[in-house]
């Protein structure tokens, strides 16, 4: 088996070239958006941002981040609240829906977005003649787009973990099912969770077709509206959120290993 794993050399070549597709281009937009009219460099229009004055043309950003992060978090709450105990009682009650269960929630990741947005529309009509016309809305749309993503990552916790043991220990000694559910099975998926939850942000902060068919103002949709006027600052917002969504990985990778010390 030694001999099939690849030298240190192949892995040094792999590492680099994967990293060079991944850091060339965010390289390039972050001197795309130092450049300026002189061919200097400079931070000015990073600077900017932080204007008052300067930064009212890119007024519609940061409403459509405030509008993302709203979205994020009512989006991250139907995961944790809707889909995760619906997963767990599938698991421990009735595996025999697995498959059928399964194939639903893995589903939309077949369908297009424009396809699942001509679906979509007739509810939100009903669902803004009943809530409004929100942008927050739009989370009932992103939590099934999620479903595929954040259904994987907390399948593998529950592949992992023995919920039938813990339930039923827990259960032994007159736990009821809400503090099985909080205090004993939620710990030990914490890594699928925290997971599940990344994976949400990162899609809800990077999707534009449902938003813009369904004529809502979020991050994505005002960055192609504020490009037409000033093309740096939708490339420098970009590199933000990649490095908000890095700093987040880093963060559930850091409380992941914290709960593995802790187990063991």
């Amino acid at each position: 088996m030694n001999r099939l794993a690849p030298s240190v050399a192949t892995r040094w070549i792999i590492g680099v070239l994967v990293g060079a597709f991944f850091a060339i281009p965010l390289i390039s937009t972050f001197l795309y958006t130092l450049r300026a009219s002189d061919g200097s460099l400079s931070f000015d229009r990073w600077i900017a941002l932080l204007d008052p004055a300067a930064s009212a043309a890119i007024k519609p950003i940061w409403t459509g981040l405030g509008n993302s992060l709203v979205l994020a978090l009512v989006t991250v709450a139907i995961v944790l609240l809707l889909l995760a105990p619906t997963m767990i009682l599938v698991n421990l009650r009735f595996g025999r829906l697995k498959p059928a269960f399964e194939f639903a929630v893995l589903l939309p990741i077949s369908i297009p977005a424009i396809v699942l947005v001509v679906g979509l529309a007739p509810i939100y009509l009903q669902i803004g003649r009943a809530l409004g016309t929100g942008t927050w809305t739009l989370a009932f749309a992103y939590g099934i787009t999620v479903l595929p993503f954040a259904y994987r990552s907390i399948q593998a916790s529950i592949d992992a973990a023995d919920l039938r043991t813990l339930a039923e220990a827990a259960r032994s000694l007159g736990a009821s099912w809400p503090t099985v559910v909080l205090k004993v099975l939620a710990p030990n998926l914490r890594q699928g969770l925290l997971a599940a939850s990344l994976i949400s942000i990162a899609v809800v902060l990077g999707e534009f077709t449902i938003a813009s068919l369904l004529n809502r103002q979020v991050f994505q949709t005002a960055m192609v509206v504020v490009q037409k006027q000033d093309p740096y600052a939708p490339a420098i917002f970009t590199l933000l959120a990649l490095l908000f969504v890095f700093l987040l990985l880093l963060l559930i990778g850091r409380l992941a290993r914290g709960n593995g010390k802790a187990r063991s």
